[in-house]
């Protein structure tokens, strides 16, 4: 079982890094990941799920806003959501 643990923790390292050199993870990750400690385990995946469950949101905004059928653009929605 320690042999299955630890090839599972090297995958996850090499998946990891292949995010950093890809550039879906920067800076921002490793700080993020240094807020968690033992006492909140799951920090940095309910951070990550609160965000993207905001981004599913905010690009609803965006689509609303954007939409010329009701013949204008709110930019300021827009830039909003961007922000």
């Amino acid at each position: 079982m320690d042999a299955v643990i630890t090839q599972l923790q090297i995958q996850f390292r090499d998946y990891t890094i292949s995010l950093y050199q890809q550039g879906f993870l920067d800076d921002q990750f490793t700080e993020l990941k240094k807020l968690q400690d033992d006492g909140s385990p799951d920090f940095v995946a309910e951070v990550l799920s609160l965000f993207f469950e905001d981004c599913v949101k905010l690009i609803s905004n965006m689509a609303r806003a954007l939409d010329k059928s009701t013949g204008t653009v709110d930019f300021g929605q827009v830039g909003a959501s961007v922000h």
